[in-house]
Protein backbone atom coordinates (compact mmCIF):
# COMPACT_ATOMS: atom_id res chain seq x y z
CA UNK A 1 0.00 0.00 0.00
CA UNK A 2 1.22 3.45 -1.13
CA UNK A 3 1.36 6.62 1.50
CA UNK A 4 -1.56 7.97 -0.16
CA UNK A 5 -3.23 4.72 -0.21
CA UNK A 6 -2.91 4.27 3.15
CA UNK A 7 -3.81 7.96 3.65
CA UNK A 8 -6.78 8.17 1.93
CA UNK A 9 -7.95 4.55 3.88
CA UNK A 10 -6.98 6.29 7.18
CA UNK A 11 -9.55 9.31 6.16
CA UNK A 12 -12.37 6.75 5.21
CA UNK A 13 -12.05 5.16 8.35
CA UNK A 14 -12.03 8.46 10.35
CA UNK A 15 -15.16 9.86 8.78
CA UNK A 16 -17.23 6.74 9.22
CA UNK A 17 -16.36 6.81 12.48
CA UNK A 18 -16.87 10.52 13.29
CA UNK A 19 -20.50 9.40 11.65
CA UNK A 20 -21.37 7.29 13.88
CA UNK A 21 -20.03 9.13 16.69
CA UNK A 22 -22.82 11.87 15.29
CA UNK A 23 -25.32 8.60 15.47
CA UNK A 24 -24.39 7.86 18.74
CA UNK A 25 -25.08 11.63 19.95
CA UNK A 26 -28.41 11.58 17.98
CA UNK A 27 -29.58 8.43 19.88
CA UNK A 28 -28.60 9.77 23.18
CA UNK A 29 -30.04 13.43 22.94
CA UNK A 30 -33.62 12.42 23.97
CA UNK A 31 -32.12 11.23 27.40
CA UNK A 32 -29.19 13.31 28.20
CA UNK A 33 -29.21 17.57 28.13
CA UNK A 34 -26.67 18.70 25.85
CA UNK A 35 -24.42 19.84 28.02
CA UNK A 36 -23.67 16.42 30.05
CA UNK A 37 -23.17 14.99 26.26
CA UNK A 38 -20.30 17.42 25.92
CA UNK A 39 -18.81 17.00 28.81
CA UNK A 40 -18.76 13.20 29.24
CA UNK A 41 -17.22 13.07 25.76
CA UNK A 42 -14.67 15.56 26.41
CA UNK A 43 -13.96 13.87 29.68
CA UNK A 44 -14.10 10.20 28.30
CA UNK A 45 -11.57 10.89 25.66
CA UNK A 46 -9.20 12.78 28.01
CA UNK A 47 -9.38 9.21 29.79
CA UNK A 48 -8.27 7.63 26.05
CA UNK A 49 -5.47 9.94 25.16
CA UNK A 50 -4.18 10.77 28.64
CA UNK A 51 -2.73 7.21 28.90
CA UNK A 52 -1.41 6.92 25.58
CA UNK A 53 0.32 10.39 25.69
CA UNK A 54 1.90 9.16 29.43
CA UNK A 55 2.60 5.69 27.55
CA UNK A 56 4.28 6.77 24.53
CA UNK A 57 6.03 10.19 25.40
CA UNK A 58 6.32 10.49 29.42
CA UNK A 59 5.12 13.84 31.10
CA UNK A 60 7.85 15.69 29.01
CA UNK A 61 5.14 14.96 26.07
CA UNK A 62 2.77 17.69 27.68
CA UNK A 63 4.92 20.27 27.57
CA UNK A 64 3.93 22.99 25.61
CA UNK A 65 4.81 26.79 24.74
CA UNK A 66 1.38 27.36 23.67
CA UNK A 67 -1.25 27.04 26.87
CA UNK A 68 -3.64 29.92 25.99
CA UNK A 69 -4.23 29.21 22.10
CA UNK A 70 -5.17 25.54 23.61
CA UNK A 71 -7.13 27.33 26.07
CA UNK A 72 -8.67 29.26 23.22
CA UNK A 73 -9.24 26.39 20.82
CA UNK A 74 -10.93 24.47 23.97
CA UNK A 75 -13.48 27.55 24.29
CA UNK A 76 -13.82 27.57 20.25
CA UNK A 77 -14.06 24.19 20.43
CA UNK A 78 -16.97 23.04 22.84
CA UNK A 79 -18.83 25.64 21.76
CA UNK A 80 -18.86 24.35 18.08
CA UNK A 81 -19.73 20.99 19.94
CA UNK A 82 -22.63 22.22 21.25
CA UNK A 83 -23.96 23.59 18.52
CA UNK A 84 -23.30 20.27 16.44
CA UNK A 85 -24.57 18.10 19.68
CA UNK A 86 -28.08 20.49 19.82
CA UNK A 87 -28.40 20.34 15.68
CA UNK A 88 -27.84 16.48 15.87
CA UNK A 89 -30.73 16.29 18.11
CA UNK A 90 -33.99 17.42 15.93
CA UNK A 91 -32.28 17.90 12.28
CA UNK A 92 -31.60 14.70 9.89
CA UNK A 93 -28.39 13.14 10.34
CA UNK A 94 -27.24 13.72 7.05
CA UNK A 95 -28.48 17.57 7.05
CA UNK A 96 -26.23 18.00 10.45
CA UNK A 97 -23.40 16.05 8.66
CA UNK A 98 -23.64 18.43 5.79
CA UNK A 99 -24.03 21.54 7.95
CA UNK A 100 -20.97 20.64 9.71
CA UNK A 101 -19.13 20.48 6.01
CA UNK A 102 -19.54 23.87 5.71
CA UNK A 103 -16.55 24.59 7.78
CA UNK A 104 -14.25 25.07 4.77
CA UNK A 105 -15.75 27.80 3.77
CA UNK A 106 -15.40 29.85 6.69
CA UNK A 107 -11.87 29.28 6.84
CA UNK A 108 -10.70 31.89 4.26
CA UNK A 109 -12.97 34.41 5.83
CA UNK A 110 -11.49 33.97 9.44
CA UNK A 111 -7.78 33.56 7.87
CA UNK A 112 -8.34 36.84 5.85
CA UNK A 113 -9.50 38.60 9.11
CA UNK A 114 -7.29 37.29 11.79
CA UNK A 115 -4.58 36.21 10.16
CA UNK A 116 -4.38 38.71 7.02
CA UNK A 117 -4.43 35.59 4.42
CA UNK A 118 -5.94 36.51 0.92
CA UNK A 119 -7.72 34.39 -1.37
CA UNK A 120 -8.82 33.90 -4.82
CA UNK A 121 -12.25 34.73 -6.39
CA UNK A 122 -13.36 31.42 -7.30
CA UNK A 123 -13.00 30.12 -3.65
CA UNK A 124 -15.42 33.15 -2.73
CA UNK A 125 -17.73 31.46 -5.60
CA UNK A 126 -17.10 28.04 -3.93
CA UNK A 127 -18.39 29.91 -0.79
CA UNK A 128 -21.18 31.37 -2.20
CA UNK A 129 -22.40 28.33 -3.78
CA UNK A 130 -21.95 26.42 -0.50
CA UNK A 131 -24.48 28.92 1.19
CA UNK A 132 -26.73 28.03 -1.76
CA UNK A 133 -26.59 24.51 -0.66
CA UNK A 134 -27.55 25.35 2.98
CA UNK A 135 -30.48 27.56 2.15
CA UNK A 136 -31.53 24.66 -0.41
CA UNK A 137 -31.28 22.14 2.36
CA UNK A 138 -33.36 24.76 4.65
CA UNK A 139 -36.28 25.55 1.79
CA UNK A 140 -37.17 28.37 3.25
CA UNK A 141 -40.83 28.38 1.95
CA UNK A 142 -41.09 25.42 3.90
CA UNK A 143 -39.53 26.09 7.18
CA UNK A 144 -40.58 27.20 10.73
CA UNK A 145 -38.96 29.36 13.23
CA UNK A 146 -37.48 25.65 14.83
CA UNK A 147 -36.08 24.34 11.34
CA UNK A 148 -33.90 27.88 10.97
CA UNK A 149 -33.13 27.46 14.89
CA UNK A 150 -31.64 24.18 14.62
CA UNK A 151 -30.13 25.15 11.12
CA UNK A 152 -28.40 28.38 12.43
CA UNK A 153 -26.91 26.04 15.25
CA UNK A 154 -25.66 23.94 12.62
CA UNK A 155 -23.64 26.77 10.51
CA UNK A 156 -22.59 28.02 14.02
CA UNK A 157 -20.63 24.80 14.94
CA UNK A 158 -18.87 24.62 11.42
CA UNK A 159 -17.98 28.49 12.23
CA UNK A 160 -16.82 27.59 15.61
CA UNK A 161 -15.14 24.65 14.04
CA UNK A 162 -13.06 26.70 11.08
CA UNK A 163 -11.93 29.23 13.95
CA UNK A 164 -10.81 26.19 15.97
CA UNK A 165 -8.89 25.14 12.71
CA UNK A 166 -7.23 28.44 12.39
CA UNK A 167 -5.99 28.79 16.10
CA UNK A 168 -4.42 24.86 15.46
CA UNK A 169 -2.71 27.02 12.22
CA UNK A 170 -1.63 29.56 14.61
CA UNK A 171 0.44 27.47 16.79
CA UNK A 172 2.47 26.54 14.10
CA UNK A 173 4.27 23.17 13.61
CA UNK A 174 5.73 22.60 16.72
CA UNK A 175 2.87 21.30 18.59
CA UNK A 176 2.31 17.52 17.88
CA UNK A 177 -1.17 15.80 17.14
CA UNK A 178 -1.47 14.30 20.27
CA UNK A 179 -0.14 17.13 22.39
CA UNK A 180 -3.39 19.09 20.90
CA UNK A 181 -5.65 16.70 21.44
CA UNK A 182 -5.23 16.30 24.59
CA UNK A 183 -4.82 20.00 26.19
CA UNK A 184 -8.49 19.92 24.16
CA UNK A 185 -9.67 17.10 25.96
CA UNK A 186 -8.31 18.56 29.09
CA UNK A 187 -9.29 22.16 28.68
CA UNK A 188 -12.65 21.05 27.08
CA UNK A 189 -13.33 18.61 30.65
CA UNK A 190 -12.70 21.71 32.62
CA UNK A 191 -14.76 24.48 30.77
CA UNK A 192 -17.89 21.92 30.13
CA UNK A 193 -18.25 20.84 33.83
CA UNK A 194 -19.97 23.64 35.46
CA UNK A 195 -22.91 23.39 32.97
CA UNK A 196 -22.71 19.64 33.02
CA UNK A 197 -23.24 19.73 36.51
CA UNK A 198 -25.80 22.11 36.87
CA UNK A 199 -27.86 19.86 34.19
CA UNK A 200 -26.66 16.73 35.60
CA UNK A 201 -28.66 13.38 34.79
CA UNK A 202 -26.86 10.30 35.64
CA UNK A 203 -26.82 7.96 32.63
CA UNK A 204 -28.04 4.36 33.05
CA UNK A 205 -25.55 1.29 32.62
CA UNK A 206 -26.96 1.14 28.94
CA UNK A 207 -25.76 4.96 28.17
CA UNK A 208 -22.66 4.64 29.69
CA UNK A 209 -22.06 2.00 27.32
CA UNK A 210 -22.88 4.44 24.54
CA UNK A 211 -21.09 6.78 26.33
CA UNK A 212 -17.79 4.88 26.11
CA UNK A 213 -18.41 3.85 22.24
CA UNK A 214 -18.52 7.31 21.51
CA UNK A 215 -15.22 8.42 23.09
CA UNK A 216 -13.60 5.65 21.42
CA UNK A 217 -14.82 6.46 18.11
CA UNK A 218 -14.06 9.97 18.40
CA UNK A 219 -10.75 9.70 19.60
CA UNK A 220 -9.58 7.24 17.08
CA UNK A 221 -11.00 8.91 14.36
CA UNK A 222 -9.15 11.98 15.34
CA UNK A 223 -6.08 9.65 15.22
CA UNK A 224 -6.51 8.11 12.23
CA UNK A 225 -7.12 11.43 10.09
CA UNK A 226 -4.19 13.14 11.92
CA UNK A 227 -2.28 10.10 10.87
CA UNK A 228 -3.46 10.14 7.35
CA UNK A 229 -2.45 14.18 6.94
CA UNK A 230 0.88 13.11 8.11
CA UNK A 231 1.94 10.52 5.83
CA UNK A 232 0.19 11.97 2.38
CA UNK A 233 -0.60 15.31 0.96
CA UNK A 234 -3.73 17.00 2.49
CA UNK A 235 -4.61 18.23 -1.29
CA UNK A 236 -4.96 14.13 -2.50
CA UNK A 237 -6.93 12.99 0.08
CA UNK A 238 -8.73 15.91 1.71
CA UNK A 239 -11.31 15.34 -0.88
CA UNK A 240 -12.22 11.61 1.24
CA UNK A 241 -13.49 14.03 4.04
CA UNK A 242 -16.76 14.29 2.12
CA UNK A 243 -17.94 11.03 2.61
CA UNK A 244 -18.97 10.85 5.52
CA UNK A 245 -22.07 12.73 3.98
CA UNK A 246 -22.66 8.16 2.58
CA UNK A 247 -21.55 7.44 6.10
CA UNK A 248 -24.33 9.68 7.35
CA UNK A 249 -26.64 9.41 5.10
CA UNK A 250 -26.88 5.55 5.44
CA UNK A 251 -26.63 5.36 9.25
CA UNK A 252 -29.97 7.82 8.92
CA UNK A 253 -31.86 5.62 6.71
CA UNK A 254 -31.08 2.08 8.29
CA UNK A 255 -30.98 3.29 12.35
CA UNK A 256 -33.61 6.35 12.14
CA UNK A 257 -35.33 5.52 8.99
CA UNK A 258 -34.63 8.98 7.37
CA UNK A 259 -34.96 8.98 3.73
CA UNK A 260 -32.59 11.01 1.19
CA UNK A 261 -34.94 13.87 -0.25
CA UNK A 262 -34.38 15.83 -3.51
CA UNK A 263 -33.72 18.97 -1.41
CA UNK A 264 -30.38 17.32 0.21
CA UNK A 265 -29.35 15.79 -2.55
CA UNK A 266 -29.30 18.96 -4.70
CA UNK A 267 -27.71 20.44 -1.18
CA UNK A 268 -25.75 17.94 -0.49
CA UNK A 269 -24.06 18.33 -4.61
CA UNK A 270 -23.61 22.09 -4.22
CA UNK A 271 -21.49 21.59 -0.56
CA UNK A 272 -19.71 18.86 -1.81
CA UNK A 273 -18.61 20.06 -4.93
CA UNK A 274 -18.38 23.53 -3.74
CA UNK A 275 -16.00 22.05 -0.98
CA UNK A 276 -14.13 19.65 -3.29
CA UNK A 277 -13.49 23.25 -5.57
CA UNK A 278 -12.27 24.82 -2.62
CA UNK A 279 -9.77 22.05 -1.55
CA UNK A 280 -8.32 22.38 -5.03
CA UNK A 281 -7.86 25.75 -5.36
CA UNK A 282 -6.53 25.92 -1.97
CA UNK A 283 -2.67 25.85 -2.17
CA UNK A 284 -2.53 25.28 1.74
CA UNK A 285 -4.81 23.34 3.44
CA UNK A 286 -6.18 23.62 7.39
Amino acid sequence: MTPLQRGAACVLAGEMLLAVMGAIIKHLAPELPNAVLVFLRNLMGLAIIFPLMIYREGFVGLKTQHLRFHLMRAFIGVSAMYCYFFSLEKLVLTEAVLLKLTAPFFIPLIALVWLGESTSRVIWLTIAAGFVGVLVILNPAAANAEDYLFVAAGLAGALLGATAKVTIRRMGVTEPSGRIVFYFGLFGSLVTAPAAIATWVTPSVSTWLWLALLAICATLAQMLITTAYRIAPAGQIGQFTYSSVIFAAFLGWVFFMEPVTGSQFIGCVLIVGAGLINLRQRKVPV
